[in-house]
């Protein structure tokens, strides 16, 4: 029995796996379909490809996601960018983001996991979050200040950020997420990376402008509700209203 429960392990965790690769390929040629195919000059792409490596995706996979997404080869992307509303248990707000070739199986499919999550519904509530540009780095100074970084680089916001809140920052890291307007996420990249900035993250994203209060057990029921649509092969981002 013992054999048969690390065999089964073991599956889980291939599976898991290969849904990460997944979903990061998909990423590097989304990347490199809106920005081309050159990492120096397409922040987001940098970041997914850093992002692949660090989770063991082969060089082979990285190239053929890039020249799938930037058209370059005889396999092109044909993918299509769909946005979900909705809300997870105790009237928490939701935004899906989905990367997908068939919306008429992909819908569907999420409708079901609203369904199924208790108290959970879709609606309408993009109203409900600021859709922004976000950029998430690190670097190597800890007295480096953020606040003046921000500034120069011409981000509008920005956060301090931690490991546990984004696990490619390394544990210790001097953190941080740049809030952007999201025609000046790929400046700010830029300029963050020309000044000993580490960039994991360089994307647009939505922040919720207000946050419910919840008990750890209400917390626990609306993790579980937003893991089940991360958990879903087309799913690209889950944005909801949750510290």
């Amino acid at each position: 029995m013992g054999r048969q429960w690390l065999q089964a392990k073991r599956e889980v965790a291939n599976l898991r796996k290969g849904a990460v690769v997944g979903k990061l390929t998909k990423e590097i040629a989304v990347a490199a379909k809106l920005g081309g195919p050159d990492p120096a000059l397409n922040a987001r792409l940098f970041a997914a490809m850093e992002k692949a490596r660090k989770n063991s995706v082969t060089r082979d996979a990285i190239e053929r996601a890039i020249k799938k997404g930037a058209g370059l080869g005889d396999e092109k992307m044909v993918m299509e960018h769909v946005v979900f509303e909705g809300y997870a248990p105790h009237k928490v707000p939701v935004v899906v983001e989905v990367l997908t070739d068939n919306n008429n199986r992909t819908a569907p499919e999420l409708r079901v996991l609203f369904k199924k999550g208790q108290l959970g519904a879709p609606g309408s509530n993009k109203f409900l979050f600021d859709h922004v540009g976000l950029v998430e780095a690190h670097h190597a100074d800890a007295t480096r200040d953020i606040e003046e970084a921000a500034i120069e680089a011409g981000a509008q916001n920005v956060e301090p950020l931690t490991h546990e809140q984004n696990e490619d920052i390394p544990a210790g890291a001097h953190g941080a997420k740049f809030i952007t307007e999201r025609s000046d996420v790929a400046a700010v990249s830029k300029w963050l990376s020309s000044n000993g900035w580490t960039v994991v993250t360089s994307e647009f994203g939505y922040l919720a402008k207000n946050y419910p209060e919840l008990s750890e057990e209400q917390m626990a029921e609306v993790g579980e509700f937003l893991q089940s649509f991360e958990d879903h092969d087309d799913v690209h981002r889950v944005w909801a209203a949750v510290k």
